[in-house]
């Protein structure tokens, strides 16, 4: 399989396959809130579909939606005092709640929100107005510490993302949707505005992509990890349209260094049946498998394969960060941190106790905590033992192992909330 084939199967693998039940939901919230305040039943009128739906780089198991409500300009002076803030997204929650009173729907600050299964919809109400250049933007209410007024450009982000995807052959949304599966596979805790705006600066910043497609998406994958890697500690970026600040949650150098090695690897292997898993490295179980061939050495394989896949059995649409520690010891003494033995390229030996940690940070409860122990290589393979099954968390945070035998050993650990992944994050284990 070409490269070309590759990454475009790639591409068709990520692409959103729920978008009708997702413009349904836009279309029922939107007639809700214009009964509501116009006396209308319209499904499109008065809303804008913002966030990364709206800017079209969203990728299969996107689950948080965004969505703007544009107030008439005569309920102003309804809202516009002391407390109109709260007011204005109570009175949008109880309009949506009276067309689905059996749905969690809830303020949370600076949105409604509604939770269906699989994905949630923030609905923000908000008032347009216009600046002296004749510009959109947008009022929305912010209820923390008394209650203000906000301004948003989202037109102008979308208006940047499509004027550049025709400057650049329609290679800006591809990388920024094949950006969020590497961010799904490797737990980085990037923020879709920030994605996209990464994206469009690395293309504004080079002609090389302005006429090549998807038989350079190796390359061009190659080349926006080294730019991301390179980038600076900063603790924001100024938005693609609007200028606007777009917040950084954790640095992400370390793990671009990371995809742009490996991305090094996979283009060196291309060509051969290699290229398949290094690729998976970078993109995650979306990208292709190489095509399956039945062997006689196959037909007669004496283990069971027992890997499970988070991807299976949720959406993934990683938006927080998860610490994951490990802590050694044998006969109940505690020798040292596992990080002290990576760092020290020093492979563990059998008989060892290993009690790994999951820490989530700032993740909202509620939640649930899913682990996956995987063992790889011959000696595996000839005690049967590959495991690799998806299990619930004890109730603690914790995993209890022990060092059995020699071979590749990987713990991942996922937070689940409602029912989609939204960190994740690896260790690897190696024992001699």
């Amino acid at each position: 399989m070409s490269t070309s084939t590759m990454f475009q199967d790639f591409l068709s693998n990520i692409q959103i396959n729920n978008a009708e039940d997702i413009s349904y939901r836009y279309g029922e919230i939107t007639s809700s809130l214009n009964q509501k305040f116009r006396d209308t039943d319209s499904k499109t009128a008065n809303s804008l579909q913002v966030g990364s739906y709206g800017r079209h780089t969203g990728i299969k198991g996107i689950s948080d939606l965004d969505m703007l409500y544009i107030m008439p300009k005569s309920e102003w002076e309804n809202y516009k005092g002391t407390g109109g803030q709260t007011k204005l997204l109570n009175d949008t929650k109880n309009a949506i709640k009276d067309r689905y009173p059996k749905t969690d729907i809830r303020v949370d600050r600076l949105v409604v929100t509604v939770t269906y299964t699989n994905f949630h919809v923030e609905v923000q109400p908000v008032f347009e107005e216009y600046d002296d250049k004749g510009q959109s933007y947008f009022k929305y209410p912010d209820t923390y510490n008394g209650g203000s007024w906000k301004n948003t450009k989202p037109r102008q982000e979308i208006a940047a993302m499509t004027e550049f995807v025709n400057q650049k052959n329609k290679n800006l949304r591809k990388l920024c949707k094949m950006v969020r599966s590497w961010k799904n596979k490797h737990g980085v805790g990037m923020g879709g505005l920030l994605i996209d705006t990464l994206a469009y600066n690395f293309l504004k910043s080079t002609n090389e992509y302005d006429d090549k497609s998807y038989a350079y998406y190796d390359w061009m994958s190659r080349d926006f990890f080294k730019y991301l890697m390179d980038q600076p500690n900063r603790d924001h970026y100024q938005a693609l349209g609007s200028g606007q600040d777009v917040k950084v949650k954790k640095p992400f150098q370390k793990k671009a260094k990371k995809a742009y090695e490996a991305c090094l690897a996979a283009i060196e292997a291309d060509g051969t049946d290699a290229a398949y898993e290094k690729w998976k490295k970078v993109y995650g179980r979306p990208f292709p498998t190489k095509p399956a061939v039945t062997t006689e050495s196959a037909r007669a394989r004496s283990w069971n394969n027992t890997e499970e896949f988070i991807e299976d059995l949720h959406p993934i649409d990683v938006r927080y960060e998860i610490n994951l520690d490990c802590d050694i010891s044998q006969n109940g003494f505690r020798e040292h941190p596992l990080s002290y033995w990576l760092t020290r390229k020093i492979a563990l030996k059998p008989n060892k106790n290993l009690k790994f940690t999951a820490e989530p940070i700032n993740i909202p409860h509620p939640y649930t905590l899913k682990w996956k122990v995987l063992n790889r290589g011959t000696e595996a393979q000839r005690r049967n033992c590959i495991r690799g099954q998806i299990q619930l968390d004890s109730g603690n945070l914790q995993k209890i192992e022990n060092s059995d035998f020699k071979g590749e050993h990987i713990v991942e650990c996922y937070i689940v909330k409602n029912n989609v992944v939204v960190a994740r994050n690896r260790i690897d284990v190696p024992i001699e």
